[in-house]
C-alpha cells in the first residue's frame, strides 16, 4: 500500500525542479549535457521511471586526447620521413605503411570517441546511474536510489574548469556502492541543485505515502 500511495503522489519533474523547468527536451545525443532526453530507454529502468538528465565529460576535456592523436598521426610519420627512413624502403612497403598508419589513426579516433560517448552518468527521478564503458563487449553499470543519497558535493579545479564551467560531483550513498563520482561534467552547480531537488521530492513522496 505505501508503494501505491507513492505512485499516486508522484509528480513530473517540472512540477518541483527549478533546474528542469528551464530546460528543453532534446533528441541530440552527441552532447555532454542532455536534459529530458528523448528515446532513451535503459535495461534497468522501471516502468514509471523517468530519465531526467544524461551527462558525459565536458568536450573540452577531450582536447588533450585530440592532441595526442594528432601527434601520432602527423608527427611520427613526419619524423620518419625527415630521417630518411621511409626513403630507403620499397614503394610497396611505403604504401603498406601509409595504410597501416591510416587504420591506426582511425582506430585511435574511434576508441577515444566511443569511450567519451558511452561513459555516461544518468540521473532519473528514482536513481543515479554510472555507466563505465571499457569495450564494445564490456561495461559496468552501478546505480543507487535517490532515497539512499546522503550527501552531494561539487568541486571545480583549475582556471579551465572555471571558464568552461565543468567539475566533479561526488555523491555519497548508503547503498552497496558508497561513492559515485561524476567526473568533469558540465554545469556541476546545476547538477548538484537538481540532485538536491530530487532528494527533497523523494522525502515528500515518502511522507505522503506514510500519511496515506
Amino acid at each position: 500500500m505505501p508503494n501505491q500511495a507513492k505512485h499516486h503522489s508522484k509528480r513530473k519533474v517540472d512540477d518541483y525542479s527549478d533546474v528542469m523547468k528551464h530546460e528543453h527536451t532534446t533528441g541530440n545525443f552527441f552532447k555532454a549535457f542532455i536534459p529530458k532526453p528523448q528515446n532513451i530507454v535503459l535495461d534497468i529502468q522501471d516502468k514509471d521511471e523517468q530519465i531526467i538528465l544524461v551527462l558525459r565529460q565536458h568536450l573540452i576535456t577531450q582536447v588533450r586526447e585530440l592532441f595526442i592523436i594528432l601527434g601520432v598521426i602527423v608527427l611520427i610519420p613526419a619524423l620518419l620521413s625527415f630521417s630518411g627512413f621511409l626513403g630507403v624502403l620499397p614503394l610497396k612497403f611505403i604504401g603498406a605503411f601509409n595504410i597501416f598508419w591510416l587504420v591506426l589513426a582511425f582506430g585511435m579516433i574511434a576508441k577515444t570517441f566511443l569511450i567519451w560517448f558511452f561513459n555516461v552518468y544518468i540521473i532519473t527521478d528514482e536513481r543515479v546511474i554510472d555507466v563505465d564503458f571499457t569495450s564494445m563487449i564490456s561495461h559496468d553499470v552501478s546505480s543507487a536510489k535517490i532515497e539512499n543519497i546522503e550527501d552531494v558535493t561539487a568541486s571545480t579545479a583549475g582556471p579551465l574548469a572555471a571558464v568552461f564551467d565543468y567539475g566533479t560531483i561526488l555523491i555519497q550513498t548508503a547503498g552497496e556502492k558508497t561513492v559515485f563520482e561524476f567526473g568533469n561534467v558540465p554545469q556541476p552547480s546545476k547538477v548538484t541543485k537538481l540532485l538536491n531537488e530530487l532528494i527533497l521530492e523523494e522525502e515528500r513522496e515518502n511522507l505522503a505515502g506514510r500519511a496515506n
